[in-house]
């Protein structure tokens, strides 16, 4: 939405500002859904079955397809490939490992040279994401892309869970959907098209979540979905005040990693099982955590690997994820670096739910998420630093120098100076003696679409040994 339409917007009286989101979400579902979705889904299931040797045939049909329709009719990696070739250089293009990693600010720089030639930015649907930085990046993909990627979300991010599209739902999310000055409900607004009632994750202040229960009481919502730091104020919120009139069937969190701590007031104040996704908004690679507790990744958005720099790491390891996407071959990002820290199951890994569906064994957090200690090791999971009985409602971490880190927090009823000291020794223990200053505040920033970032460092990384990226602290969520 332009500024000049988004200030039309706000001028409308709440009730109106319903009905031109919902007339918005007409169009949006012609363009997600339409009348295949439901074949789209049983063909979802049916692939959840496959054979390890089924899914490598049908990867390397698809991946086949798509490198040679991204080397000869894309702009972008064509010239790559003539410029090679007039090199000298005959590496063949048939192969994933012959082709460079692909940066963010590559495509930033000038998005429609990786978009097919045989193809119209008209035609297609334009997204534009800021990510955690702000910067903005152009994408375009097309209806059937659309619809593959959300019959995915249909069935492994709702149905695995006993509900679906149909039902009332509501979700915690960056669109500002009411004026940021606002400081009365509604801060949300109902989407008729899909059943779903859009809550403003940037008025989350603790004397205001009393509206946004009630809201989900009124609107007889049945499921959550959204931001897990969104979810969680609304689950302190809601046990600080005693309700329980807020059962749902499933709280199903995005965007951010989930902690031990968050996971279980989540549970608690929603009476229902929690489950953890991950997704990137280029469209290229997704997880949905099943009934067993394990994040299954979705073969048919992308193809992952984990790297340190430029080199393969193994199963178990931690490493970055470089993903090609396999549903848009209309601008298709190969070998793509997500700027995120992941842990691969080893192939052929079984889980108890049956699926056949590859493991992602852990989200470590962004390459910007990690801490580095004065002896170079690289710290992730930092979520045992702060423990569920904790009396703070909120709080981030962030680094400055290699010997200092900076704790914000929003203290609750009950912090004391020993709880200052147990932060203090919590982030020692796991990085050295390094100095930990507390800053006690009344809500830690937000980044522009609303999401919270648990750490942040600021720090250039250290110069490490290849392969040190294994050494990362892996903290187990129980401890």
């Amino acid at each position: 939405m332009n500024q000049a339409l988004q200030q039309l917007y706000y001028l409308l009286p709440p009730p109106l500002r319903s009905v031109a989101t919902s007339l918005r979400g007409y169009h949006l579902r012609w363009w997600r859904y339409g009348s295949a979705m439901e074949r789209l889904v049983e063909d979802v299931f049916k692939r959840e079955n496959w054979t390890e040797e089924q899914w490598s045939a049908w990867r390397a049909d698809r991946m086949a397809y798509l490198l040679h329709r991204a080397a000869t009719r894309v702009p972008y990696y064509r010239s790559q490939w003539e410029s090679r070739r007039r090199q000298g250089d005959q590496t063949s293009w048939e192969r994933l490992e012959n082709w460079p990693i692909l940066e963010k600010e590559q495509v930033r720089q000038a998005p429609k040279s990786f978009l097919a030639d045989d193809r119209s930015p008209r035609k297609l649907w334009p997204l534009h994401t800021s990510g955690t930085t702000g910067t903005p990046l152009r994408l375009w993909q097309s209806r059937a892309t659309l619809q593959s990627w959300y019959a995915l979300f249909e069935a492994r991010w709702r149905r695995w869970h006993g509900v679906s599209i149909r039902d009332r739902w509501a979700i915690l999310g960056g669109q500002m959907v009411t004026p940021y000055k606002q400081k009365r409900p509604p801060f949300w607004v109902w989407n008729a098209a899909f059943n779903q009632l859009y809550m403003s994750a940037h008025h989350l202040a603790p004397d205001l979540i009393p509206h946004y229960l009630d809201a989900l009481r009124k609107y007889r919502i049945t499921y959550l979905l959204g931001y897990t730091s969104a979810l969680h104020a609304l689950a302190q919120e809601a046990i600080r005040l005693g309700r329980d009139d807020l059962q749902m069937k499933v709280v199903i969190t995005e965007a951010e990693p989930i902690f031990f701590h968050q996971r279980s007031m989540i549970r608690q104040a929603f009476q229902c099982p929690v489950r953890e996704t991950y997704g990137t908004s280029e469209k290229v690679a997704a997880a949905g955590e099943c009934e067993a507790g394990r994040l299954h990744l979705w073969p048919e958005a992308g193809f992952v690997e984990t790297l340190d720099g430029d080199r393969p790491v193994g199963s178990g390891v931690p490493g970055e994820l470089v993903i090609t996407g396999l549903l848009n071959d209309d601008m298709p990002l190969i070998r793509y670096r997500v700027c995120v820290i992941g842990i691969l199951a080893p192939p052929r890994t079984t889980c108890s739910c049956g699926r056949s569906l590859p493991i992602l064994e852990s989200i470590e957090g962004r390459t910007d998420d990690l801490l580095y200690t004065p002896e170079g090791r690289c710290i992730g999971r930092l979520d045992p630093v702060f423990k569920a009985d904790m009396p703070i409602r909120e709080a981030q971490i962030v680094q400055e120098a290699l010997d200092c880190v900076r704790v914000l927090y929003v203290p609750a009823a009950g912090f004391t100076e020993t709880h200052e000291k147990t932060i203090v020794e919590h982030v020692q223990a796991r990085m050295g003696k390094v100095q930990v200053v507390l800053e006690a505040v009344s809500q830690v920033p937000r980044t522009a679409n609303g999401k919270f970032r648990a750490v942040i460092c600021k720090i250039a990384p250290p110069a490490r040994q290849k392969g040190n990226m294994s050494e990362a602290l892996i903290e187990p969520e129980s401890s």
